[in-house]
């Protein structure tokens, strides 16, 4: 459901390998992290004809570590501007640091023009229904015939194989892949209560088209790179088909698990509030004790170690209710953070846009809303040489760049007005978001 095209230049790429393979003085000290310094990726243009998340969150990465991403939009601008409900939020998460066009690719101009700015790539990405750029000649096989370092990346539902003609989305491939049967109880499969697969999804795509480039430093040549949902479902249950090789039991749902540890549970507390708590070692299981002044748990060797006390839960658990629940939500996550216990609140997504964690350390970006109204987004889970991400451009207006980024590629005055002229270029519209 994902649909994207990107590409990166080459000739900063080659500066780039040069220098990170250039031998390092040992007397220097590591760069300091101040704004002036480029970001890894600064130069690399990267084409991105994307909607959904997978593809987004692909050329999102890439801009975040410094890649000039222009994204490609359909007439009337990428879906995902205008919807609702659990989508409303997927265009301001992913597509920050972009620029923006609108090319009608369904004409023979905008073809053209899209077809132009695909060729003078190193990387094109597309997430289209399997056939679907073939037909329009944008496909690998058209495109390497004029550019034979291309890296090719198509984001799918599915790697080649007996599945690759169906249509995936999120939710398929996680209960195709056992993801949702882990997630729910017994009888209850339950997706993840994020996009997690199409964002790993576009993770790998990043991954393996920087594999790619790498190894064209050394052939000159480009490849064909695939990622896809259901293999990525795959993936992230690798451990639980690998419990099954490894003790002949198959794994049930985490709701309903045999817990690996005798306190790992949420609690509730005297404020109609929830807390989880963890103690997952001998350890923590001491200091809990001395910490609540209760001796007589150290002293009874039948809670000497976890496996006791996980066999004897049924004594425990009412205790450490009544103990925790006596206490408000501030006081018992107090307690654990003095004494080092494994602890977290429930938190709602919305109440992280306050997170003193996350506000401190700048890891919330502050963006614009189409409408105009400001608000924040996390970052890239990262620190580079000091650095977090960055907001370089705000989130873009449909087509706001269009000219530009045209004119860039080599088109020139009269060629982009004949395209505006033909309806195959949007200009942008300071009214529409």
């Amino acid at each position: 459901s994902n649909a994207c095209i990107m590409a990166v230049t080459p000739a900063l790429l080659s500066a780039l390998v040069e220098d990170s393979l250039a031998p390092m003085d040992e007397t220097q000290a590591p760069p300091a992290a101040d704004a002036a310094r480029p970001w890894p990726l600064d130069g690399i243009r990267v084409v991105e004809f994307c909607h959904m998340v997978m593809g987004p969150t692909c050329g999102m990465i890439l801009a975040d570590l410094g890649a000039d991403v222009i994204k490609v939009e359909p007439p009337g601008g990428d879906t995902t501007r205008k919807l609702v409900h659990q989508g409303a939020g997927f265009f301001a998460s992913y597509n920050r640091n972009k620029r923006s066009i609108v090319l009608d690719i369904k004409s023979p101009q905008g073809l053209a023009a899209a077809r132009r700015l695909a060729l003078s790539a190193d990387v094109v990405i597309e997430n289209l229904r399997p056939g679907a750029l073939d037909a329009a000649g944008l496909g690998y096989d058209d495109l390497k015939a004029e550019n034979p370092g291309l890296v090719y990346c198509a984001l799918k539902g599915f790697l080649d194989g007996p599945y690759a003609h169906r249509k995936a989305l999120d939710e398929v491939v996680q209960m195709m892949g056992g993801l949702a049967y882990m997630t729910g109880p017994e009888g209850r499969p339950l997706r993840a209560g994020a996009s997690v697969i199409d964002i790993m999804g576009g993770m790998f795509g990043v991954i393996g088209i920087q594999a790619a480039l790498r190894e064209r430093e050394h052939t000159g040549v480009g490849q064909e790179v695939t990622a896809a949902l259901f293999e990525t479902t795959v993936h992230s249950v690798a451990q639980h088909m690998l419990q099954y090789a490894v003790t002949g039991t198959p794994a049930g749902p985490m709701p309903d698990r045999p817990r690996a540890w005798a306190v790992y549970d949420t609690f509730a507390t005297a404020d109609d509030e929830r807390v989880f708590v963890g103690i997952v070692s001998d350890t923590q299981w001491k200091l809990f004790c001395e910490a609540f002044g209760r001796a007589d748990l150290i002293a009874d060797e039948t809670l000497a170690t976890n496996v006791l006390r996980s066999q004897a839960r049924e004594r425990i658990m009412p205790m450490l209710n009544e103990l925790f629940g006596a206490m408000t939500k501030a006081q018992l996550m107090a307690e654990c953070e003095r004494i080092g216990l494994p602890f977290a609140p429930i938190a709602k997504p919305h109440e992280l846009l306050d997170d003193p964690h996350l506000v401190a350390t700048g890891q919330l970006l502050d963006v614009t809303l189409p409408d105009g109204r400001a608000t924040r987004v996390p970052g890239l889970p990262l620190e580079i040489g000091g650095r977090r991400t960055e907001i370089r451009r705000d989130l873009p207006r449909i087509g706001l760049h269009g000219r530009e980024i045209l004119a860039e590629a080599g088109f020139t005055d009269t060629e982009i007005a004949a395209l505006e002229a033909s309806g195959a270029l949007r200009k942008p519209d300071a009214s529409t978001s």
